[in-house]
């Protein structure tokens, strides 16, 4: 099987399990873990998408890949999210749930305060999170799953 349909198909794979999480398990629960977990699950589906995308176009050899991840992000950005009808606004929150993830996983301590999570970084500067970003960002990676399989003709 083609590297980008694997990448794809674990993407589909991973959103399908994050959608259960969010809509089912986390209602029940409601532990502060489980969203994180969604965020940081979301993250890696987006990511096998950007993979996707690159590797297939890379496999046309219409871009050239790159050992360095934030420069085959930038080539993502540039040529590919156009191509894919990604728009500038979806980028920045693509960008936005990276350093989301990053800010977490440097955080020293987060909490639970009523329906939001904080997240507190070195210096103290919170970055407040509720369940409808958990949201947003999984109506993102589908839309961007969607887009990648109606340019690749899958």
């Amino acid at each position: 099987m083609e590297k980008f349909l694997k990448e794809l198909y674990e993407a589909e794979r991973l959103i399908k399990r994050i959608d259960h999480m969010l809509y089912i398990t986390y209602p029940l629960i409601q532990d502060k873990r489980l969203v994180l977990k969604i965020i940081a699950e979301t993250k890696n589906a987006i990511v096998r998408c950007i993979n996707s995308i690159l590797y297939y176009e890379y496999l046309y050899k219409r871009i050239r890949l790159t050992k360095d991840p934030e420069e085959n992000l930038r080539i993502f950005k540039l040529r590919c999210a156009p191509q894919y009808d990604i728009s500038i606004k979806q980028i920045k929150l693509i960008l936005e749930l990276f350093d989301l993830i990053e800010k977490h996983n440097q955080s020293p301590f987060e909490f639970k305060r009523k329906e939001k999570i904080v997240i507190l970084s070195e210096n103290s500067t919170p970055k407040i999170l509720v369940i409808d970003h958990a949201k947003e960002f999984l109506g993102l990676a589908k839309e961007i799953l969607i887009k990648s399989k109606k340019n690749m003709n899958i």
